[in-house]
C-alpha cells in the first residue's frame, strides 16, 4: 500500500512525529517530487512519484517511536512501516540513510531511491545544497563513527547530486527557488 499525502498525514500524529521534522519529511517531499518532474521531462524515465512522495513523508516515522534492541535510524521507521502494511514504502526509506550510500546492500539504486536520499541531503528546515548541509553536520562535531560515515558519504553524495543535476540542467543552489516557484506549501 501507498499512503496518500493526508494517510502520511495521520502517521505523523499516531507516532507523534515532531513539529521540525514534520517541516522537514514536507520540504524533502518536495524537492524530491520536484526532481522526479524534472527528470520525467528530459529522460522520460518512469518514476513512481507517489511512492517516492510517501518514503519522502515518513522517512523519518521513526523519530519520536520506540527503538528496539538494536534498532538505528530507519530500521524503526522500516518496521514501523511494514507493520502498516506499507512493504513498498518501507524498502524505500531503508535505502536513505547517510550509511546506505556506503553500503553495496542498500546503496539507492532506482530514480526513487537516489531521489530520496539526494533530496533528504539537501533539507534540514530549509532546502539547501549538499555542500551547505554536509557542513551543518560537521559543525555538529559528531562521535567519531559518526565522523567517518559522514566523511566517507560525502563524496558519493556530492557524484549523485552531480548525476542528478546534471540531468535536470539546473544548479544544485537554485533548487530552493525553483521548488518554491513550482509548487506552493503541502502542509
Amino acid at each position: 500500500m501507498i499512503p496518500t499525502q493526508d494517510q502520511a498525514k495521520q502517521l505523523w500524529d499516531k507516532y507523534e512525529l515532531p513539529e521540525g521534522k514534520r517541516r522537514h519529511v514536507a520540504l524533502v517531499a518536495r524537492v524530491a517530487r520536484m526532481l522526479a518532474q524534472q527528470i520525467d521531462k528530459v529522460t522520460k524515465q518512469q518514476i513512481n512519484i507517489a511512492l517516492l512522495n510517501a518514503a519522502a513523508l515518513l522517512h523519518d516515522i521513526d523519530k519520536n517511536a520506540d527503538k528496539r534492541s538494536g534498532e538505528r535510524h530507519p530500521d524503526a521507521a522500516v518496521r514501523i512501516l511494514r507493520e502498516e502494511g506499507m512493504e513498498e514504502v518501507a524498502a524505500l526509506v531503508k535505502t536513505h540513510p547517510l550509511h546506505a550510500i556506503l553500503d553495496g546492500a542498500i546503496a539507492p539504486k532506482s530514480w526513487e531511491e537516489k531521489l530520496l536520499f539526494l533530496a533528504d541531503k539537501m533539507v534540514k528546515y530549509e532546502i539547501m545544497t549538499v555542500d551547505k548541509r554536509f557542513k551543518l553536520w560537521n559543525d555538529e562535531r559528531l562521535p567519531p563513527s559518526a565522523q567517518i560515515v559522514l566523511d566517507r558519504s560525502y563524496p558519493k553524495a556530492k557524484e549523485l547530486e552531480r548525476e542528478i543535476f546534471g540531468i535536470v540542467r539546473i544548479f544544485p543552489d537554485n533548487l530552493a527557488q525553483l521548488a518554491s516557484e513550482k509548487e506552493p506549501g503541502v502542509y
